[in-house]
């Protein structure tokens, strides 16, 4: 007792001897972990998965639990993961089991082995990003799993209905895949699921409403599939969820109100809705928000002055929607941001100087800015974007860029007008064919550019920057590393580069003569690959507007040009009214982002082409063109006038209204007939119905459709007699006294264009020009 009490007065001496005791109790549980192996059956089945899998590096000569060999490998490559990880605590720390298998970016083909399911202890399994097929076995129902990853395979069929049985997962993720038809309601068994990703494939029908049974959900996305119905209400019961994107789904708006439950919210975008709009959606009490993307969502009104107030906010996108009025006063307090995005609205008011001079991404274009004497002159190649932003009326300033007005109108004279266009996007100034030079696009940056080329004959406006990819500076241009098939050396140039885009691009061809013409898009797939990697899993899909107008709905260049690295050409007639043609590529949400890499998406485009579908000026002079057209025009009036000179001679153009004016003396019961009723009555003034001739022309008799006999007689071309003497010859004859009584009952003036006179004569029709003069007359 009296050592214990030694010992307790003296704390050095204790202290010594708890580290004796601690390495002793360490080392005998590393020299029992060390002698504890992996149970003998899951060694079995291991080697029956790595038989199925070809997985030759699993070295069976050492443990699998030992921590030697090659079981757990460390790589550089991103993404790549290939780790077997065991607890060796059961039995006393002498028997191991598996509880997490690892084995991502490996190019694994084939089937996903059903054996998984014998592991008994497994809580962990991430098989992404490999190039599995088939469906998940249905053996794995037992499986305790709490988290589970197959993204980015070729895995198809129904949702997987089998992991609805697993309801100790917390973490499930079945992203870019081809899992098809509606979410069964069985998901609602789930309940402890924390993170749900669904995202890119081709899932339908309307979101059940057992998601919302979904309470301690933190991370949901189910980007790119297509959904029916609108986006529901009982999203607000997701009340702990902090990531929620919901982009390209072909879910109907409104954004609901029941959002504003989820004040956990750190990152939120909702993008691309169809349907009904709404007003700003209510986000007053989310503080943790630093991304907001809340693109082309239908979102009228104003932008509320709260979102200023979100002192975390790093990226804000509220691009195509309709909102109006004035950036709010408080945006100014948004400190962190880096990407601010109020691109295609109807925002008003000034801009404020200090969005102007921060060095931010900042993309204010396609909207109606009122423009002062402090606004710029300009559209900078900062990374502020004002293209189109201000309204025409506004802007007194004649140093004022048109590019700041919106359509960006030509302020070139005629004879600095172009009419054709050539751009190798992404690439240097080549030549193709021998005789024609596509201008060089190598500007690099994009995020929020507009681009002037030298030659002042097109530019280009881009917005966005590449999301979760880690990188702090985004590459806009691509090169290819493979070769082009189906083309010659020199075509294959146009395919080597593209320029690329992760929202909206923008190609202007500036001051085009007005006018048809054919626009060639040319597209190769050139990130994407055909062999049996991961990269060969991508899915590019956008949209394609030519002059306001959509060309190209959810394109896939892989698709269309039956394969990567395959030239695809798209030809379009653009009509060219004001000067200026718009080509905009849009990412609308659709296609894969995490393959094989996160931030591998949207619009890409490798040259563009425009020729004119008019003769061009001659030997390519512009400064002719002036005296072309005004020759044209005094030419064509020259001619007119001796036209209308040569018919007013010959009679041709006498005047409708005089010879009513005389007819209008008599008094006669007149009546309108045609040409066409003429001729039946008269079997189209036949010979035999010819009953004599006068000064005026020749008689016809003929008959009226209800059987009354008249004679008609019809003005000779060649009677030089004029108005007068016809009326008086109608006066003579209603005036005639006969025992058998004639009277006139009905007179026709009848008139013919011109170009119609021209085709009678052809016909030889004995009429005038311009008009004919019947009088009938009833034979009692």
């Amino acid at each position: 007792m009296g050592g214990a009490c030694n010992l307790a007065s003296n704390p050095q001496l204790l202290l010594q001897v708890s580290i004796i005791c601690s390495i002793t109790l360490i080392s005998f549980g590393l020299a029992a972990s060390a002698s504890a192996k992996l149970h003998f059956q899951e060694v079995r089945v291991l080697r029956e998965i790595g038989k199925k899998l070809g997985k030759k590096d699993w070295d069976f000569s050492k443990d699998p639990c030992s921590g030697e060999g090659n079981w757990s490998i460390l790589d550089e490559r991103k993404g790549f993961e290939n780790s077997v990880t065991c607890d060796c605590s059961f039995n006393n720390n002498s028997s191991c089991h598996l509880v997490s298998i690892a084995l991502k970016s490996q190019n694994l083909s084939g089937i996903i082995p059903p054996e998984f399911s014998k592991f008994r202890y497994l809580k962990q399994l991430d098989l992404s990003r490999n190039l599995f097929t088939g469906v998940i076995p249905p053996q794995w129902g037992a499986l305790r799993l709490e988290e589970f990853s197959v993204m980015g395979n070729r895995l198809s069929g129904p949702f997987p209905k089998v992991l609805t049985n697993m309801t100790t997962l917390r973490n499930l993720s079945i992203e870019g895949n081809h899992f098809s038809g509606p979410i069964p309601p069985e998901i609602g068994r789930l309940v402890n699921l924390q993170k749900l990703v669904l995202s890119s494939n081709a899932l339908t029908g309307n979101l059940p409403a057992e998601l919302g049974k979904l309470f301690n959900l933190t991370d949901m996305r189910i980007n790119d599939n297509n959904f029916s119905g609108k986006l529901p209400t009982f999203i607000g019961k997701w009340t702990k969820v902090q990531k929620l994107h919901i982009q390209g789904t072909s879910l109907k708006g409104p954004i609901p109100s029941s959002i504003a439950s989820l004040t956990k919210l750190s990152d939120l975008r909702i993008s691309d809705l169809t349907g009904r709009g709404s007003p700003f959606p209510p986000l007053s009490d989310m503080e943790s928000m630093k991304t907001l993307i809340l693109r082309n969502c239908l979102i009228h009104g104003e932008i509320p002055e709260y979102v200023g107030q979100m002192e975390k906010l790093k990226h804000l996108d509220v691009s195509f929607n309709n909102l109006r009025g004035e950036i709010p006063s408080t945006f100014i307090q948004l400190a962190r941001i880096d990407f601010l995005y109020l691109t295609g609205n109807k925002l008003t008011g000034s801009v404020p100087p200090w969005l102007l001079e921060r060095n931010k991404n900042v993309d204010l274009s396609y909207n109606n800015f009122t423009w002062q004497s402090s606004s710029p002159d300009e559209c900078s190649r900062g990374s502020v974007n004002i293209v189109e932003s201000f309204s025409p009326s506004t802007i007194k300033s004649s140093k004022a860029h048109s590019c700041l007005k919106q359509n960006f109108p030509c302020s070139a004279s005629r004879n600095q007008q172009h009419y054709s266009l050539h751009i190798n996007c992404g690439g240097n100034e080549i030549t193709v064919d021998g005789n024609t030079t596509y201008q060089d696009d190598k500007e690099p940056r994009g995020a929020s550019m507009f681009y002037s080329h030298p030659s002042q004959e097109w530019a280009f406006s881009s917005t966005g920057n590449f999301m979760d990819d880690g990188s702090e500076a985004d590459g806009y241009t691509k090169t290819n590393k493979s070769a082009i098939s189906n083309v010659s050396a020199t075509v294959a140039q146009l395919y080597t580069t593209a320029r690329v885009s992760p929202l909206s691009l923008t190609y202007y061809g500036l001051c085009l003569m007005n006018g048809n013409y054919t626009v060639k898009l040319h597209f190769a797939e050139i990130i994407f690959t055909n062999d049996s990697s991961l990269a060969s899993l991508g899915k590019r899909i956008f949209d394609v507007y030519i002059q306001g107008n959509l060309v190209l709905k959810d394109f896939n260049i892989e698709d269309e040009a039956g394969g990567v690295a395959m030239p695809l050409v798209k030809t379009f007639i653009a009509a060219v009214t004001h000067h200026t043609l718009k080509i905009r590529l849009y990412w609308a949400g659709r296609g894969t982002t995490g393959i094989p890499l996160r931030g591998i998406y949207g619009p890409l485009i490798s040259a563009i082409s425009v020729d004119p579908n008019f003769k061009p000026p001659s030997n390519g002079s512009k400064r002719n063109v002036a005296i072309i057209v005004t020759g044209a025009v005094a030419g064509a009036i020259f001619l007119a006038f001796l036209v209308l000179g040569v018919m007013w001679r010959n009679g041709c153009l006498c005047g409708k209204a005089a010879a009513d004016k005389e007819l209008k003396g008599l008094d006669l019961q007149t009546g309108l007939f045609t040409l066409r009723q003429m001729k039946a009555a008269t079997n189209n003034f036949d010979a035999e119905n010819k009953v004599g001739e006068g000064g005026f022309g020749s008689v016809y008799k003929g008959s009226l459709s209800d059987g009354t006999v008249i004679a008609v007689k019809l003005l000779s071309s060649k009677s030089k007699q004029g108005n007068r003497e016809f009326v008086n010859e109608i006066g003579m004859i209603s005036a005639l006294q006969h025992p058998n009584p004639c009277r006139v009952v009905w007179m026709l003036s009848w008139r013919k264009p011109i170009n119609a006179c021209v085709r009678v004569h052809e016909k030889q029709l004995p009429v005038p020009c311009s008009i004919w003069y019947f009088f009938l007359v009833i034979l009692s």
